[in-house]
């Protein structure tokens, strides 16, 4: 069926370890290999062996206002032919800075890096050196880059691949990684008391994504900022994935948060490589060359990443285009309640703003331990129904699904009726006729 993405496939895996540049899109989580891309527009991505489907992985969360988007590919196109790369400032760095800092209320100063890692990683040297701490608390099942200290109990492609914590990671690194539970307080007040005046910093996803979309619970997000302040920690939030998703300012404008660095990346990049760390000026004019904390990179805030962030942010800060992101991801995942209700599939979803996730499994899902219930099984059954009936999503449990400005009432009737035959198909196979 996909002869020509099967060919590309055995020869990538000569060069390319494991035929991909990053794990999940192998699809071994749901057995099969991965088809090739050839193009994309809109909500519809095309392979290379002439299938179209509905899209909502978006590129793992940046396409907010769709593939190809005419405004941001104007906007890269203008940007590419004054030159892609200066290794010096432009003005687009400080207009796209702005926008940031305006949409965001808790950055006062912003730093643009090239990936939501190495936001997490420099935002954690920077909670250290402004502590004189060694030790960092992070969340099981939160995913914050593949940086050697964060690779613990990190959730999504090292959950969906059933790998252990990566070697490699010297274990003096992970003895200054303390976890907790996400949505137990308790947890993250006992390894509070437990290390005193050791934990630099708080690393949390606000919304969680890296385990399936888990909300916080009433309280969790005010009782870290509580606890940090009480033991002098700084709290980081990153937000990655849910900065301009769940709302224009994040999640921390949603549940009225102040964390006191924040990591953001994938949408302020329009589609482009992109990452930013930022927060409170007392710690940002600590990073060189304004302090002694030190961080570069060559490409950081390149003239093609600033130009379509820039692009994509101007479309979702106009009238109405948070309502109508809610209508959409409403409309879609409570049509997934609704199929699989009606075919007597057990299921539970999640859905914060545009990101939502559809677990195999009665719910709640508040944590890792919650999430890692779900049956992966039942979920491969289904991620090949609904691909067989044009419709693209994360391919693992425990990723979000993200829809985008894009998904018109046609790409949601094409998803809703896929979703109906899907979750048939998922019943008849539990009942031993599939």
């Amino acid at each position: 069926m996909f002869s020509h993405s099967e060919d590309l496939f055995t020869k990538s895996r000569e060069l390319i370890p494991g035929g991909v540049n990053s794990p999940v899109r192998a699809m071994s989580a749901v057995g099969r290999s991965p088809f090739f891309i050839d193009r994309a527009k809109g909500a519809r991505i095309y392979d290379v062996d002439g299938h179209t489907y509905i899209d909502y992985i978006g590129s793992w969360g940046p396409m907010i206002v769709g593939h190809a988007h005419e405004e941001v590919l104007e906007a890269i196109g203008r940007a590419a032919a004054h030159g892609t790369s200066f290794g010096a400032p432009t003005a687009a760095e400080l207009t796209l800075a702005e926008m940031v800092c305006e949409a965001v209320p808790s950055i006062e100063m912003v730093r643009l890096v090239n990936s939501g890692t190495e936001a997490t990683m420099s935002a954690l040297r920077l909670a250290r050196a402004h502590t004189g701490r060694d030790k960092i608390l992070k969340f099981e099942g939160c995913y914050h880059g593949h940086f050697d200290g964060l690779l613990v109990a990190a959730g999504s492609g090292v959950t969906t691949l059933g790998m252990p914590d990566s070697p490699g990671v010297p274990a003096d690194f992970a003895r200054n990684t303390v976890l907790a539970r996400y949505n137990d307080i308790d947890s993250v007040r006992a390894q509070v008391e437990a290390h005193k005046d050791e934990i630099a910093a708080i690393i949390v996803e606000p919304v969680a994504g890296n385990m399936g979309v888990v909300p916080p619970v009433a309280g969790f997000l005010q009782g870290l900022r509580d606890l940090c302040d009480a033991a002098g920690i700084v709290l980081i939030f990153d937000e990655v994935m849910s900065g301009f998703r769940v709302a224009y300012g994040g999640a921390q404008e949603r549940y009225a948060i102040t964390p006191d660095l924040t990591c953001l990346g994938k949408v302020i990049g329009g589609g482009l490589p992109v990452g930013a760390y930022g927060g409170k000026r007392e710690l940002m004019e600590k990073v060189a060359p304004a302090g002694p904390v030190y961080q570069a990179g060559t490409l950081s805030g390149n003239p093609l990443a600033t130009a379509a962030g820039i692009a994509t942010l101007d479309i979702l800060r106009r009238p109405g285009t948070y309502d109508e992101l809610e209508q959409i991801s409403d409309r879609v995942a409570t049509g997934f309640m609704q199929a699989s209700a009606d075919a007597g599939v057990i299921t539970h979803t999640n859905r914060v703003g545009a990101m939502f996730s559809t677990f195999f499994q009665t719910g709640p899902v508040a944590n890792y331990d919650d999430a890692k219930e779900s049956d992966t099984t039942a979920f491969s059954c289904f991620w090949n129904a609904m691909l067989a009936h044009g419709v693209f999503l994360p391919p693992s449990q425990f990723e979000a699904a993200f829809p985008g400005l894009a998904h018109d009432d046609e790409c949601l009737e094409i998803t809703l009726n896929a979703a109906n035959a899907a979750f048939a198909e998922v019943r008849k196979v539990q009942q031993g006729e599939g």
